[in-house]
């Protein structure tokens, strides 16, 4: 047994989150050779996981045994994954040279430490402009860019023709808004058969009803594995198929992880660039409409699950498993859009688009701007690459400079009032929603820094600094 310090690793979240740290995993090994790593997960995901998982872990359920061994030791590094209290005040009850993400003290009160840590609780609500990907938010705070950036993935596999023709449709997700309709994957798998692909229907035991539902309204006989297989078999069906169709889900995130070409029907209040499959060589298809990517719908149902016809997915899936995408980008889907995973030239997560507006929108240079902002204020690039961003915006929108640079004035005004004298240093809840879209990634953090930082005075000194920043670059 190595006399090291280990790493350990709370991650008490659902099965994708899990398999979303593995990349952690495998960096962290890379880094620091040798030293043993533990993980706090949920037993009922990682047991299932042990012959995917990439190797070098020693996994903890959360049980008291397992707590009492684990405080028993000193720790190298602890990084806490979880929003669960319970993995917050374990994280601040055991000894460790550096300790990231929440924490909570003998008090109960909760803290979060480390700059990409804060920043990703700072997504809550207000991830409209977001650009980092869990994975890489993950390691950001305890992993080097440059660690990132030179991992090679390796590509989705290449299997026999015959084989290619059979499309893995995992038909469930954590909420309903997730996931497309009993009739979308009835006339999906119809459509399928017509272009002489083969639906194999994929879920787990909440999706057995579902799935019969679905096999009944196909007309031919499918194979219908929901319910039958657990997620190592299911890891292992995956290699019999040419690709998987699927909504948001864990086991989309375990097909990329173990090479199974997937299509992500990115429905819902869900965001593909926070959540969408990690590896390179795989594809979004998300509705073209500005609501997309959202946190929650407040609309009276998701209009965007409109977008998505059947016959149109399924002359997409076609073209995918020929290796034929690129002849989208001479054909735009006028109500879809379709993208690749890949990595950004700086390295990280990135989504390609198959077909490119011609002008790109604001929001996409916003998200663009925002994710090369915070990557410079973190120290992963200089700020050089944030103001070039901006003057992409003030090419392409020059009004949106001056609304940007009003709304950051009214922001620095707002944080004066916690440096008065007698001018109250408390804020509202939605204190980071009393902007424009546009700047409520700096409101949203601020928010969360000033809380963070128990409103003191440094805190709110903090976050004015950071708003200078930001006027200076616009």
């Amino acid at each position: 047994m190595s006399s090291q310090r280990p790493i350990l690793i709370l991650q008490m979240q659902r099965m994708g989150d899990l398999i979303l740290s593995y990349p952690l995993v495998l960096w962290l090994s890379r880094r620091y050779p040798g030293r043993p790593i533990w993980m706090m997960a949920e037993e009922l995901f990682y047991k299932q996981l042990m012959q995917v998982n990439p190797g070098g872990v020693t996994f903890f359920p959360w049980a008291e045994r397992s707590l009492a061994h684990l405080r028993s030791h000193k720790y190298e590094l602890v990084i806490n994954l979880s929003h669960d209290p319970r993995a917050a005040a374990l994280a601040g009850q055991v000894e460790s040279e550096e300790v990231f993400g929440p924490v909570s003290g003998e008090d109960g009160l909760r803290y979060i430490r480390g700059d990409w840590a804060l920043y990703r609780a700072s997504l809550v609500r207000s991830n409209r402009h977001n650009r980092f990907h869990w994975a890489d938010l993950n390691a950001l705070d305890v992993v080097s860019l440059d660690d990132i950036a030179t991992t090679n993935w390796s590509v989705p596999r290449t299997i026999t023709k015959v084989a290619s023709r059979k499309v893995g449709l995992f038909l469930g997700a954590s909420q309903e808004a997730k996931r497309p309709s009993v009739g979308f994957w009835q006339k999906l798998g119809s459509e399928l058969l017509k272009r002489d692909l083969r639906p194999v229907l994929l879920g787990g035991p909440a999706e057995v009803e579902l799935a019969q539902q679905v096999a009944r309204g196909i007309p031919a006989r499918v194979i219908n594995f929901a319910g039958q297989q657990t997620l190592a078999e299911l890891a292992y069906i995956g290699q019999t198929l040419g690709m998987m169709v699927t909504p948001d889900t864990g086991p989309m995130h375990l097909a990329a992880w173990t090479g199974l070409r997937t299509l992500n029907l990115s429905m819902g209040n869900v965001n593909c660039w926070e959540t969408g499959p990690y590896q390179a060589g795989h594809f979004v298809l998300r509705a073209r409409m500005s609501c997309s990517g959202c946190w929650h719908c407040h609309r009276a149902r998701t209009y965007c699950h409109d977008h998505f016809l059947p016959r149109q997915v399924a002359f997409i899936i076609d073209r995918i498993n020929q290796k034929e995408q690129e002849c989208f980008a001479k054909r735009r889907l006028p109500d879809l859009e379709l993208m690749e995973t890949g990595q950004s030239r700086q390295g990280l997560y990135s989504l390609k688009s198959i077909a490119p507006a011609a002008d790109p929108s604001a929001r996409e240079l916003l998200g663009l701007f925002w994710q090369q902002y915070w990557g410079a204020r973190f120290g992963l690039w200089p700020m050089d690459e944030a103001s070039s961003a901006f003057s992409d915006i003030y090419q392409q929108y020059p009004r949106m400079r001056d609304a940007m640079r009003g709304g950051l004035v009214r922001l620095s005004r707002d944080l004066r009032r916690g440096l008065t004298p007698g001018g109250g240093r408390t804020i509202s809840d939605d204190f980071w929603h009393a902007s424009s879209p546009a700047l409520q990634p700096a409101r949203s953090y601020c928010q969360l820094y000033l809380e963070n930082g128990d409103m003191a005075p440094s805190a709110w000194a903090g976050c004015l600094g950071l708003v200078e920043e930001l006027l200076d670059l616009m």
